[in-house]
């Protein structure tokens, strides 16, 4: 880690191994292919075999109160943010466009404000970020992460459209 000023900006600078975070994917559960971009490192993760979806659903939905009040990681539907952590997540398409339910593309942000905290105002470390990413995942796969609002990320789990009263 390091911190870098950029004009009166400072940044703290993450030096994440991808290897170490694909590592940490497979722990998980997870496929994973990592790819080395100038400010973030974006894993393409994906589940094969596995018959559920993803536990990635809409927190506004009635019907899915259950898993939003177990749930400790929440997205941002307009932007992919996962709040209060240095992640952003898109859903992964296939080959006609359709959403695929066992798989998601995660960005790791490596360059950060140097006021940036994790929940509980803990400071941000390469570790910290490794222990961010498992719990993530675990959560994907195990306890549900609530998509807040939004057209850009789409819920995999739960239902997954509003329901129309005719």
């Amino acid at each position: 880690m390091q911190v870098v000023q950029a004009g009166q900006h400072k940044y703290i600078w993450l030096e994440l191994d991808p290897n170490v975070l694909a590592d940490v994917a497979r722990q998980a559960g997870f496929q994973c292919q990592v790819q080395e971009l100038k400010r973030a490192l974006a894993m393409s993760l994906s589940t094969p075999g596995r018959k559920a979806p993803l536990l990635l659903f809409d927190a506004s939905d009635p019907g899915n109160l259950g898993w939003f009040s177990r749930c400790q990681f929440y997205v941002d539907g307009q932007t992919g943010v996962v709040l209060q952590t240095p992640l952003l997540i898109a859903n992964c398409r296939d080959p006609s466009g359709r959403i695929l339910r066992d798989a998601i593309r995660v960005q790791v942000l490596k360059e950060l404000p140097v006021s940036f905290r994790l929940p509980g105002r803990q400071p941000v470390t390469e570790q910290m970020v490794y222990a961010l990413v498992y719990n993530f995942l675990h959560a994907l796969l195990n306890v549900g992460v609530g998509v807040c609002g939004g057209p850009v990320v789409k819920p995999l789990a739960g239902r997954t459209e509003s329901v129309t009263s005719a």
